[in-house]
């Protein structure tokens, strides 16, 4: 484990989550909504940290970023968990995945170790992507460091649902981004995600302002976000 950035200390050991926009109160020997940030004696530990589920080498057209590098391979990881909950979720196997026993189940792969890795299978890039990167923050900031000391590109694929603070600390080490954006409505992200739609169109600005390569995902649900409509009033956001 590793104490988490980005939380404040409570009354009667509780701790208050401010990595994203659900602000978990979380009470002692409890996780937050990500099921891998958990408050131990008052403090919060990511049980994730250095605890990658899945490690490959994918073309970087896989993330998928078309414009980024292209042609180019890069070095993918991820860990269980996710702050969404998504019913199409096709990596629902490790996005929520019960992380109790997450040291005998998940081999120990250090920040110093995947900039090893990708330096041996000759990737210029690494990607926190599969699951949600937002809630292995500290694991995919002390590699995306490392990486850049490297001369190694860092990359997220992620749903966008962090907030702002964190995520300006992320940009200073990131090259590119895609962001799901599931949605242009309040409702759709509120039933079928259980998140809110302002938070990601916060992000969607941020990585735009702080240079951040920035590509967007838009993943039509039939019945649920295929609204003309509401395609063409979100493509008139994004051009803007």
């Amino acid at each position: 484990m590793k104490e988490a950035l980005y939380y404040d200390k409570l009354k009667n050991n509780l701790v208050n989550c401010k990595l994203c926009p659900w602000l978990c109160n979380i009470q002692p020997d409890k996780r937050g909504i990500c099921g891998v940030r958990q408050n131990v004696d008052g403090k919060l530990y990511s049980l994730a940290y250095a605890r990658p589920c899945a490690m490959h080498v994918d073309p970087i057209e896989k993330k998928p970023l078309y414009h980024f590098m292209p042609g180019e391979r890069a070095f993918s990881i991820a860990t269980i968990g996710c702050n969404f909950f998504c019913g199409f979720c096709q990596n629902w196997q490790i996005s929520k995945a019960d992380a109790g026993n997450i040291e005998k189940e998940y081999d120990e792969v250090s920040p110093e170790k995947v900039i090893e890795l990708c330096k041996e299978n000759k990737c210029k890039i690494i990607s926190y992507t599969y699951t949600e990167p937002t809630i292995f923050y500290e694991y995919m900031l002390d590699t995306a460091k490392l990486a850049r000391k490297n001369g190694i590109k860092n990359t997220i694929v992620s749903n966008g649902y962090i907030n702002e603070k964190p995520l300006g600390e992320l940009c200073k080490y990131l090259d590119g981004a895609n962001i799901d954006l599931k949605g242009f409505t309040d409702e759709f992200y509120r039933k079928t995600c259980k998140g809110k739609l302002e938070a990601v169109l916060n992000t969607l600005k941020t990585l735009k302002q702080e240079s951040v390569w920035l590509e967007i995902t838009n993943l039509i649900v039939p019945g649920l976000n295929d609204d003309l409509g509401k395609i063409e009033e979100m493509c008139k956001w994004i051009s803007k």
